[in-house]
């Protein structure tokens, strides 16, 4: 192994390290309710954008119908806890499963399409999906679920009097995307993700088996996806196919990864810490007009950092290294 790639891989896992350690000590000096609320759902953001980083960053086949997997999560959790009453835990890991599963039967059609073909075909499973859990009245068709909250409990994951305990698992489940992606960037399936979205013949006449990477890849990123899903579902209480199957999701979980530099190991942390709190902020601040001031400003600003930096806001940091010292 190259000895600079070495040491630039050992010091991305000390710099996560000691991030992950701030940001677990950040709830000790921050208590307003409304800043940890928009804490968890930066973390679990961030944990989205890296499992879409996986399938479509690093093999470069961009989804736009992730909120399918997050959705399957979700439900998955709650109806088993709901009609069952199996734990929101195994149905957390039951649905990451499901979803993998399902992204595998659904990359077999789909990855043999390139380009919009395959975007356009993600979106339109993905509506097929929220159309198809509107209309099914066990899972509570448009209507919905309401998960009961019984007591405070890990047992049962479920929390009324603090929100500290939702940051930590979201904290875990940002730090376990990372990890994960950290450690398939240097695995045999991160050279032949790369390979592949490179040039996916050259690929295949080195010996890279293109399709079962592309389904390597949808696995992982499903499964972690899944897992947001269930915990949003947990932590919302309530969920209906609208909030957790609308192409919003999808969209949230790209772009992060997007903004910050798709691709890369970094980029969709630092996507997800700007734009999610941007999000919230200009919502709550300027959105009560009902004129759409919010949405504005929001999409002005992102217009902005993508024109400033195509190749996303990571790019910053790797320009800074390669200035020359004086």
């Amino acid at each position: 192994m190259d000895k600079d790639f070495a040491a630039r891989r050992r010091r991305d896992l000390i710099v996560a390290a000691i991030l992950a350690m701030l940001a677990a000590l950040a709830p000790l000096f921050v208590k307003d309710v409304y800043v940890q609320n928009i804490m968890v759902l930066t973390l679990m953001y961030a944990a989205l954008a890296q499992s879409w980083n996986i399938l479509s960053g690093y093999c470069g086949q961009i989804s736009l119908g992730h909120a399918l997997y997050f959705g399957l999560g979700a439900y998955t959790t709650a109806l088993m806890y709901m009609k069952f009453g199996v734990l929101p835990w195994f149905g957390m890991l039951s649905g990451g499963v499901l979803s993998a599963l399902i992204a595998m039967a659904l990359g077999y059609p789909c990855f043999r399409l390139r380009g919009h073909y395959f975007v356009i075909a993600t979106i339109v499973i993905a509506e097929t999906a929220l159309l198809l859990f509107q209309n099914w009245d066990w899972a509570g068709a448009a209507l919905g679920i309401d998960i009961p909250i019984r007591h405070d409990s890990w047992l049962t994951f479920q929390f009324t009097r603090s929100k500290l305990p939702y940051f930590y698992f979201a904290l875990v489940l940002a730090c376990v995307a990372w990890v994960v992606t950290w450690w398939l960037e240097d695995s045999k399936w991160g050279y032949w993700w790369r390979a592949v979205k490179d040039n996916p013949e050259a690929a295949e006449s080195l010996g890279v088996v293109v399709f079962n990477s592309k389904m390597g890849a949808a696995a992982v990123s499903a499964f972690l996806t899944a897992i947001g899903g269930s915990f949003y579902a947990q932590f919302v209480s309530y969920i209906d196919p609208g909030s957790v199957m609308g192409f919003q999701f999808s969209l949230l979980m790209a772009l992060p990864a997007v903004v910050g530099g798709i691709g890369t190991l970094w980029g969709p942390v630092l996507g997800a810490v700007i734009l999610i709190p941007l999000t919230e902020l200009t919502r709550s601040f300027i959105g009560g007009s009902g004129r759409g001031v919010d949405l504005i400003v929001y999409g002005s600003l992102i217009v902005f950092i993508s024109l400033a930096r195509p190749q996303g806001l990571i790019g910053l940091f790797s320009r800074a290294k390669k200035v020359p010292a004086r």
